[in-house]
């Protein structure tokens, strides 16, 4: 190993130069980090120690009992501490003074109950970690929540870069025992970043000095590290130093014109120049690009025909997002395409709950539950959070992913703790999650929630031209609704479709009416409907109301198939009557068409003959506005 070294080191650092800086790990501690990967050196005990610390007070009975009553287990009050024992203290100067951790725990958040409950010793080592009151043989689904709760406090996140949608879910983990004794200082001594050692495919928590360190020294870590923002700092730390929110107002206002503007640079957009409509003669074929098989396989109407040259086509019908509109507008306006310009104020769920505060104000309107964006809007969402605890009211959020489908990366939790945590993986909105839905009646299951997806097609922004297709698409849970067991997929998720294991349940729209009509009679679902699509109105009211980059651009050539899914919840009204409320829950691009086609065999005809002709005789699709 020693003839080859020098080259060997070169590779470690083309392959793990760049995470190293982004961590800022200095190059001076690479080498030896090399090293200590390279022959599993953990070396931190010889230079370190783990003291604890028992905190006792003089409580009278009062506090006692709401002490009892606040923490699981509050007799074993312990503190640790990590101390420098090395008797020549640590020279942060010193290429060596770099250290591995070990991981006690990687999960994805989806998978952690099961793993509690199965993996041997694994409940036993995070209880005794975190300091729940567990000593069974058997796992203990009491100790489990408790578990499920306190990790948010030891809980690190990393997110692999490459693979498919679900490997680059982001990879949750609890250091070791030494690596999670090291508390929190405003101030600290050391610095710690995940590292992903590729030739062993291991992830690590590497530990380096900020100073020289002596003997008896604590070590700390900044828990909310590079976080300068005094308010979001504080926000951040709450898991770990609960106060009330700042004097934040919860309400949420629409977001500069700036935030847009950033956006809109974020996507690499080019916005087109002003064109006029082309009119065309009322005979043409038009030549349509296409890389979609559900279009290619399904679409014969007369009038469009496919071709395999990009250039000489009429029609771009692509599924990957188009960038450069304003070439297209200078050299071949009249070519017309699937996709409008700044369309992701619509599909991507922070910029839909933005673009919805110009209907109903700060609190947005009633078709959306109320929607915070963790990485700008966390004090105002925090805020809200503790006025609902203080009122009683219904605490239960759902964190999502801001532009991942299928569910992926998706939490229902009442823990502020989860949720503040999550800002610190991929981009989250978090949203109320809807406690009171209105059920479907499954035989042989019983209650269950159930959402609806209707296909809309947008025509023109100037004037505004919305269709909804004729046919609605129902998915249901597998398991009764309750508001218990978060984590149970089958339960809290109606996205059964993408998984080989699970069942899914199908009742089409035309056996759904009456089904529906027999079990809320009160309800007619044409009324329902009609309340729908008065939401799908507003809704694109309110994105097309500002130009682009602000809003979706008018751009005579484009056209688009967006997919809505909704829920209905009950509500009630200023006259104390109940009634059912759409709740939008996002709008997709490009939707999976294969269940429209495998039915409705002149779906993708019916589909262009409306945006691309402009003729709806005979189609089905209604026209909304």
């Amino acid at each position: 190993m020693e003839g080859d070294g020098p080259d060997a080191y070169k590779a470690f650092v083309a392959l793990h130069g760049p995470a190293l800086s982004a961590s800022g790990v200095p190059s001076r501690y690479w080498q030896s980090l090399w090293h200590k990967l390279e022959n599993e050196v953990f070396d931190a005990g010889e230079y370190f120690g783990i003291m604890q610390v028992e905190e006792a007070e003089e409580v009278d009975d009062e506090e006692i009992e709401e002490e009892v009553k606040r923490k699981p287990n509050p007799w074993n009050d312990l503190c640790y501490k990590v101390i420098v024992t090395n008797e020549n203290g640590l020279q942060a100067t010193s290429s060596d003074s770099i250290f591995l951790i070990d991981h006690a725990w990687t999960y994805r958040v989806g998978h952690a109950r099961q793993q509690l409950l199965q993996v041997p010793g694994l409940l036993h080592r995070m209880a005794n970690l975190m300091g729940v009151n567990f000593h069974g043989e058997l796992p203990d689904e009491g100790a489990v929540d408790q578990v499920l709760e306190e990790m948010w406090k030891y809980n690190q996140t990393y997110q692999l870069s490459c693979g498919t949608a679900e490997e680059k879910v982001p990879v949750w983990y609890i250091m070791d025992e030494f690596g999670s004794r090291i508390q929190h200082s405003d101030e600290p001594t050391f610095a710690t970043a995940p590292l992903f050692y590729m030739p062993q495919q291991i992830a690590y928590t590497v530990l380096w000095p900020l100073r020289d360190l002596e003997t008896g020294d604590e070590v700390t870590r900044d828990f909310a590290y590079g976080e300068t923002d005094r308010l979001i700092r504080k926000c951040r730390l709450l898991p770990w130093l609960p106060s009330e929110a700042p004097d934040t107002s919860y309400y949420t206002s629409e977001p500069s014109d700036d935030h847009y503007q950033a956006i809109l640079k974020e996507n690499k957009e080019k916005l087109p120049i002003l064109i006029k409509h082309t009119e065309y003669d009322k005979n043409k074929v038009f030549k349509v690009y296409t890389d979609l098989q559900q279009v290619l396989q399904n679409l014969n109407h007369p009038r469009f025909v496919f071709t395999d040259s990009e250039q000489e086509a009429d029609i771009l019908y692509n599924f990957s997002h188009f960038k450069d509109y304003r070439k297209l507008s200078e050299e071949r306006p009249h070519v017309m395409l699937n996709q409008f310009p700044c369309e992701n104020l619509l599909t991507v769920k922070d910029c839909l709950a933005s673009i919805s505060r110009r209907v109903g104000g700060s609190e947005g309107p009633k078709w959306l539950p109320r929607t915070f964006n963790l990485h700008t809007e966390l004090p105002q969402f925090i805020s809200f959070f503790q006025q609902r605890e203080r009122r009683g009211e219904d605490n239960h959020w759902i964190c999502k992913p801001w532009n991942l489908a299928r569910s992926l990366d998706t939490h229902i939790t009442k823990s502020l703790n989860n949720i503040i945590r999550q800002r610190e993986s991929i981009p989250k909105v978090v949203s109320k999650y809807i406690e009171n839905p209105v059920l479907f009646h499954l035989e042989g299951v019983g209650l269950v929630k159930f959402d609806i997806r209707y296909i809309v097609l947008l025509r023109s922004v100037k004037p505004l031209k919305l269709y909804v297709y004729d046919v609605f698409w129902l998915r249901f849970s597998n398991r009764p609704f309750s508001l218990d067991d978060l984590d149970d997929y089958e339960k809290h998720f109606t996205v059964m479709n993408y998984d080989p294991g699970v069942s899914l349940k199908q009742i089409h729209y035309d056996e759904f009416i009456p089904l529906f009509e027999k079990q809320y009679p009160e309800y007619p679902w044409q009324h329902v409907q009609d309340d729908i699509f008065k939401a799908f109105v507003e809704l694109f009211q309110a994105a097309c109301a500002k130009p682009a980059p602000f809003g979706i651009c008018d751009y005579p050539s484009s056209r688009a198939v967006y997919a809505i899914d909704l829920m209905l919840k009950w509500d009630t009204s200023s006259d104390g009557k109940q009634y059912m409320q759409p709740q939008i829950l996002e709008v997709n691009f490009n939707p999976d068409c294969e269940r429209a086609c495998k039915y409705h065999p002149t779906f993708f005809n019916d589909v262009f003959s409306t945006l691309f002709l402009d003729e709806t005789d005979g189609c089905h699709v209604t026209a909304i506005v």
